[in-house]
């Protein structure tokens, strides 16, 4: 018999995993698989450092916990603007109508891609290897995040609906479930001629279905036995509640592929931005770098984070 103490803390760890983004497992899975979206020239390289760029996928949402500047990267508000329609698209254009600290305060995760995107192509430029992952493995986190509904409304966690988890429900929960089922061939990556717009539309396509992300769980909500909406599962050793399988295939079923529409959308984003910067950097000669090695201190740091990265998912809005 499971007694109250023991209650509360798994409902604790609940609402944790739920409060995380796209999830350690989703984000690496669109790294992985955008690396095969690039052309020849650049497939080489990028498949030789492909447990390097999926690894450390999950590096920004680790760096939540000791930058204070890093948690506004991942998410946009936009409805949290009168007319987000008309939000300036470049950075220089935002700080001059908004304060900085009221851009962060509500996110700045379209504009933060175009920044990392600057630094990628610099790094292509100077053909330094351990820049190039390193900003690969960033810059693909960013844009995966830009591609979720509920990094773009001010209910990230369904907090103002009396939807708390939906969060990690939808972005977590559902592709580790699910992704088995999902079409994953996504063709080759495009080149952006406006990345920054690139990036807009990203997040302005995956505001759209926040009302469905929203409504369809309550109307299930409100419909399914309470007694089969949950369930415990053991997770790295320990026991977690967790949306049951009967209730997460139901909610599946309702979005009609949505989850797999925005992972797609990721992959195809995470793809076309780094071949873009690479064409953006004079398409320098990727294979002229597969000998070189990742320099000591960037294994060392890779290392390091490999000890200490969280078991299991790992921050959210």
């Amino acid at each position: 018999m499971i007694t109250k103490t023991l209650y509360s803390l798994l409902i604790c760890l609940f609402c944790s995993y739920n409060a995380f983004g796209w999830g350690f497992f989703a984000h690496k899975k669109i790294n992985k698989l955008a690396i095969f979206t690039l052309p020849p020239e650049m497939l080489g390289f990028y498949k030789k450092h492909l447990e390097f760029i999926e690894h450390n996928a999950v590096n920004p949402d680790k760096r939540r916990n000791v930058l204070k500047e890093e948690a506004c990267r991942h998410f946009i508000d936009l409805d949290a603007y009168p007319d987000s329609v008309k939000l300036p698209l470049y950075w220089k254009e935002a700080i001059a109508k908004y304060t900085e600290d009221s851009l962060s305060h509500h996110g700045i995760v379209p504009w933060h891609i175009q920044n990392i995107k600057y630094q990628l192509t610099e790094a292509f430029r100077q053909k330094a290897v351990d820049k190039i992952l390193r900003l690969s493995a960033d810059l693909g986190h960013y844009a995966a995040d830009a591609n979720v509904p509920l990094h773009t409304t001010a209910n990230y966690n369904g907090q103002l609906t009396n939807q708390q988890g939906i969060h990690g429900f939808w972005e977590s929960r559902l592709p580790e479930l699910f992704h088995d089922d999902y079409d994953f061939f996504i063709g080759h990556a495009l080149y952006l001629k406006n990345t920054q717009q690139a990036a807009w539309n990203a997040v302005t396509t995956a505001h759209a279905g926040v009302d469905s992300v929203l409504k369809f769980e309550k109307e299930l909500n409100n419909k399914f036995p309470e007694d089969k909406k949950y369930a415990f599962e053991e997770r790295n050793g320990t026991t977690v509640k967790m949306y049951s399988e009967d209730y997460s295939r139901a909610y599946h079923h309702q979005l009609s592929g949505q989850v797999e529409r925005r992972m797609r959308a990721s992959i195809l984003f995470v793809g076309s931005l780094w071949y873009t910067c690479w064409v953006d950097a004079g398409q320098p000669d990727l294979d002229a770098l597969l000998n070189e090695e990742i320099p000591l201190h960037e294994k060392e740091e890779i290392e390091k984070e490999k000890k200490s990265a969280p078991k299991g998912d790992s921050c959210g809005h």
